[in-house]
């Protein structure tokens, strides 16, 4: 995955040097963007103009948690994957699982709050739609993951088993961790691995 660009550029989440994909996750000290990782296009871009419909929409209280995520959210990302297992593991606790409409609704308000969220910035976008799930009592399944050919790699969250306000596309990465509601199967640990990637070439998603 990546960090603040991804999470600066667009929190990506690839590397530019052919690698184990279940290796970048499990690197120690190693956060999910390096320097140089190129961009690919932005697949959620959403207009300025809804945006503004959107924040006008939220009471001042739900702006306030929203930026507030938004903010811990960017912190959060430039951190390594195992940290970043670690901290949702821990805030995720006693929370109930979030429907698909809480998690989409948080997902729209963070996005109505800040520019990187309503683009590339998946890394960034899906922790902050935690992150402001959890303020309302509920968890969402968290989820980074990789495609191999070409190499590329997001990050989203799901609810009610099904990814959150997603392009189709998602549907063509394989999820290398997951951190759902608790009592669920989904407890941080790493998924099934991808195998060794060939020339992968640092371009993501976002």
């Amino acid at each position: 995955m990546s960090t603040e660009d991804v999470v600066g550029a667009g929190d990506a989440m690839g590397t530019g040097d052919a690698a184990n994909a279940e290796g970048i996750m499990d690197t120690p000290g190693r956060s999910f963007a390096p320097s140089g990782t190129s961009a690919t296009p932005a697949r959620t871009m959403v207009h300025p103009a809804v945006r503004r419909r959107d924040r006008r929409r939220m009471t001042l209280r739900r702006r306030v948690a929203a930026g507030a995520a938004v903010c811990a959210a960017r912190l959060l990302a430039g951190r390594t994957p195992a940290h970043i297992r670690t901290v949702l593991g821990v805030l995720r606790r006693g929370a109930a699982p979030a429907s698909y409409a809480e998690a989409e609704r948080a997902r729209r308000e963070v996005i109505a709050m800040s520019g990187m969220c309503a683009g590339e910035g998946c890394v960034t976008r899906s922790l902050a739609t935690a992150l402001l799930c959890r303020t309302t009592g509920v968890w969402p399944t968290w989820c980074a993951g990789a495609r191999t050919f070409p190499f590329a790699a997001h990050a989203w969250v799901e609810a009610d088993g099904r990814p959150v306000a997603e392009p189709v596309e998602v549907g063509r990465y394989r999820a290398l961790m997951r951190i759902g509601p608790p009592g669920t199967a989904d407890d941080g640990r790493r998924a099934t691995p991808l195998g060794p990637v060939a020339a992968a070439d640092g371009r993501r998603d976002g």
